[in-house]
């Protein structure tokens, strides 16, 4: 969906092929699929090109006689950079549709709607498709981003059809009314991104919201049509997820959801986490134990980006294929092609699909490889196929090991356990007197009225040198916010990898208005004109003590790549995005604490690690 959530701070040729040989008739009377493909999914326009964006997918295989497709829908996009009007403006198709019989070759079938419902705004974007099959039709619930009700404001619309590529017939009302965010009585929530299940009675939910109110669920009706009030529950606290679905999985409900910006080009940090519950309505909690209603929210990593061509990984619909493997449909962006032709700034999100494992109980893409830019085997398609030279199974689950730390570099680590600082720190922009201290053992920093965000560069930032090679930096800090509760936006505290003002990686604690965060960010200058500057995206859950590291390395191609842990014990670490940056040797390991006044930040240690060779870089 278009949501675009307020920064979390303070105030290469586009391969767009599938390869693998088509679909052939074996001796037995059975079909090999296709071999391999490659992201993003190829997808041609008959006789005019292909589709380039496909945001916000929703999946179906044909339950209609005779029809052995499958069926994607895409969210309300142009379907590439010529698709263009008379006026030279974008086409905005109304859910677009794709068919395939392989799972590896896709074809457009055509749009949900030629025209909005009418009780739908005559400007309003209708977004994130969730497709379902029951009652002997298919339902298309969809959001609309604002409607011509009184009052306006965005709601969830259902449209029904006798067969999967149309006509579709909108119900005329909404399923899911506009109505108030549960913060703040008079408003209008963001009514998003609907996702339904069905639990063992026979009873389905239907999930709906985003950042502004946070994600509930209500009863559906018996006939999908309506949804009922007086049942809505809330799922996830505000400010923290999006784009939900759900599914059960050995006896557990477990919910994905999106965090962060989706539509932020090359620095887009979208990102998948998930909890699960015996209860499709909750309470969801991650592997850490953590509630995703809690303030210091809960999540655990499904997907980020990892370092490859891809970026911004989100917005996920999970399927199961004919030789009973799971697979994970979701969108990302190509940093090297990431805006749509024309001023930058309209961001282009292709479809791709990944192979889920399911490790220890908990959902991983690729086992934690994620996002794959090389051919992979391709899902099975159809009954009784299977895969070239393989009996349909995608292979072993190979989850990358976590970056260790290796050497201590004890020039360079820090107990702060002196009257004064050691000599290898030094400042940018010294804090005022009084401000800081060693105390106790540990660094005492107080919180700044300034920043590091763009242009605004007024925070004072305690460096000391980067060594040579690769290295892990570690570090435990305490910053003295309630747990939960608005507002003190966007107050944090953390480290920060500094080449300069506006060339960093920072992973910090941060208060983000109900929640309470871990923020992993990349800022960068120059950049050409229109493309943005900073990025962030999240990693695990912060608590009184949370543990930071990242991992640097140096040593593969010319970008170098950063890699976020965190851990709430120091034992248990969730692993994180990476981002990639150019920062050099001369950076420097930074430690910060500023985006209000009136609060401490304690640092118990910096230790700087070279970097174990017997890591697990994908």
């Amino acid at each position: 969906m278009w949501a675009i959530l307020v920064r979390f701070g303070a105030i290469a040729a586009l391969v767009l092929g599938a390869c693998g040989p088509a679909a052939i008739a074996g001796e037995d009377g059975r079909h090999e699929g296709t071999a391999t493909y490659t992201n993003p999914l190829d997808v041609q326009i008959p006789g005019d090109g292909r589709v380039e964006s496909c945001a916000d997918p929703s999946i179906i295989h044909s339950q209609s006689a005779g029809d052995t497709q499958w069926y994607v829908y895409c969210t309300t996009d142009p379907l590439n950079d010529q698709d263009k009007n008379a006026s030279g403006g974008f086409n905005f198709h109304l859910i677009p549709i794709l068919r395939s019989a392989d799972l590896v070759h896709w074809t457009y079938a055509g749009d949900v709607f030629s025209s909005r419902p009418g009780w739908v705004a005559s400007d309003a974007g209708l977004w994130a498709p969730d497709i379902h099959f029951f009652n002997g039709q298919y339902y298309v619930y969809y959001t609309a981003s604002n409607t011509s009700l009184p009052g306006g404001g965005s709601a969830i619309g259902v449209a029904t059809s006798p067969t999967p590529s149309g006509p579709w017939t909108d119900s005329g009302v909404p399923v899911v009314e506009p109505h108030a965010a549960p913060c703040c009585p008079g408003s209008r929530r963001w009514v998003y991104d609907p996702a339904l299940i069905q639990d063992d009675t026979g009873q389905r939910f239907i999930y709906y919201g985003s950042y502004f109110g946070g994600v509930s669920a209500r009863k559906l009706s018996a006939d999908g049509l309506r949804s009922d009030p007086t049942s809505q529950t809330q799922i996830t606290i505000a400010n923290r997820y999006e784009a939900t679905f759900v599914v059960k999985h050995v006896g557990w409900y477990y919910l994905f959801g999106s965090a962060t910006n989706c539509c932020n080009g090359p620095l887009t940090g979208y990102s998948v986490f998930v909890g699960r519950s015996a209860n499709p309505l909750g309470p969801f909690v991650d592997r850490e134990g953590v509630s995703l209603l809690a303030g210091r929210v809960g999540g655990t990593p499904v997907i980020s980006m990892n370092g490859n061509r891809w970026v911004g990984p989100g917005h996920n619909a999970v399927f199961t294929d004919f030789a009973g493997h799971d697979w994970f449909l979701y969108h990302a962006v190509d940093r090297g092609h990431p805006f749509f032709a024309g001023p930058p700034g309209f961001t282009k999100r292709p479809a791709l699909m990944d192979r889920l494992d399911w490790i220890d109980g908990w959902p991983s893409v690729r086992g934690g490889q994620w996002a794959s830019d090389t051919p992979q085997p391709a899902p099975v398609a159809q009954p009784g196929d299977r895969r070239t030279g393989d009996t349909g199974d995608t292979g072993e689950v190979q989850s990358p090991r976590a970056h260790a730390p290796g050497r201590l570099i004890a020039a360079l680590s820090d107990e702060f356990d002196g009257t004064a600082l050691k000599p290898q720190w030094t400042w940018v922009r010294p804090p005022a007197a009084g401000s800081y201290g060693l105390q106790a053992g540990m660094f005492r920093f107080d919180t700044q009225p300034a920043d590091l965000y763009v242009d605004t560069n007024s925070a004072s930032v305690l460096t000391e040198p980067t060594p040579s090679g690769d290295y892990l930096v570690e570090t435990r800090v305490n910053l003295n916010l309630p747990a939960e509760g608005c507002c003190q936006n966007f107050v944090q505290a953390g480290q920060v990898i500094y080449g300069d003002d506006d060339n960093y990686i920072k992973l910090a604690h941060v208060s983000i208005w109900e929640t309470r965060q871990t923020e992993f960010a990349k800022e960068l200058k120059p950049v050409p004109a229109g493309f943005p500057r900073y990025g962030n995206s999240v990693v695990g859950p912060p608590s009184d003590w949370s543990y930071l590291r990242i991992a640097v390395r140096r040593s593969r191609g010319t970008e170098e790549r950063y890699t976020a842990y965190t851990s709430q014990d120091g034992q248990r670490w969730v692993r994180g995005g990476t981002w990639t940056h150019q920062l050099n040797q001369a950076a420097r390991i930074g430690l910060v604490s500023m985006g209000g006044a009136g609060f401490t930040a304690l640092f118990d240690y910096v230790r700087v690690y070279q970097l174990s060779t017997d890591d697990g870089e994908d």
